[in-house]
């Protein structure tokens, strides 16, 4: 239990990575603030999952890419928990498919409001009770799209590569305040999202796999694990788990 008294806010939890990510940090002891944006349902079914297995969470909802909603969420964790807030994972991300030639400007700034704006304003907000604790730890969730870019997904892969320069940059500025600053990049996983897609299409994305099946979301999850409970010495750096569909 080596998280017992922090607290982790946890974006987008309500479901898939976001999920898995909370509960596996609930689960090694932390407070966990299970964000969502719209699915209150499904969100506090995450937290009654973490209060039946002795943990300690509750639901929260607000829109990331609206700085006034993220400044309550975090006032409330002050509130709730005065102190404690040491981890944020920023999960939270939005895609919404379309060649460039054909994107709205609706579809560009909507996806770069919620995966890197969103980022910026839970970062912003939260720095404050990080600092004066001396001490935490941030993961960006970012994406193998990042790094390869993806066909019609130009505003995905543009929100989700700039969360890896903020990432480089706040492990830079932030080392002075013994805040780790770390981003994971995930394959193809099996959320909801993907398996969204037409059956034929998802097999040949798992057919370019080379370990020829989708990730799990708890994998993920105990990789952010790791980075909270033993990446002390590790900071500014890109993880990642994708079954080796890119080196």
């Amino acid at each position: 239990m080596k998280l017992r008294g922090q607290t982790a806010i946890v974006t987008g939890a309500s479901r898939g990575i976001g999920r898995a990510i909370a509960l596996e940090l609930a689960s090694h002891g932390a407070n966990v603030v299970v964000n969502y944006r719209s699915n209150r349902e499904q969100a506090e079914a995450v937290v009654r999952q973490i209060l039946d297995e002795g943990g300690l969470a509750y639901a929260q909802a607000a829109d990331v890419s609206k700085r006034e909603e993220v400044r309550a969420m975090v006032a409330e964790v002050q509130a709730n928990w005065p102190g404690s807030l040491a981890i944020v994972v920023n999960n939270a991300g939005i895609a919404a498919d379309r060649t460039f030639r054909k994107m709205d400007p609706d579809q560009w700034r909507n996806v770069i409001d919620v995966n890197l704006n969103g980022a910026y304003n839970v970062i912003a907000e939260a720095l404050p009770l990080l600092t004066a604790r001396t001490g935490g730890c941030i993961v960006n969730v970012s994406s193998v799209i990042a790094q390869t870019g993806g066909f019609g997904q130009a505003n995905y892969a543009a929100s989700k590569a700039a969360l890896l320069g903020l990432t480089k940059s706040l492990a830079l500025e932030l080392a002075r305040d013994k805040i780790t600053v770390n981003a994971v990049c995930p394959g193809f996983i099996d959320t909801d999202m993907v398996r969204g897609m037409p059956p034929e299409v998802l097999e040949k994305v798992v057919s370019k796999v080379p370990m020829k099946r989708l990730g799990q979301p708890e994998e993920v999850a105990r990789l952010v694990r790791f980075l909270v409970t033993e990446g002390g010495y590790i900071t500014g750096q890109q993880f990642n788990i994708n079954g080796g569909l890119y080196v």
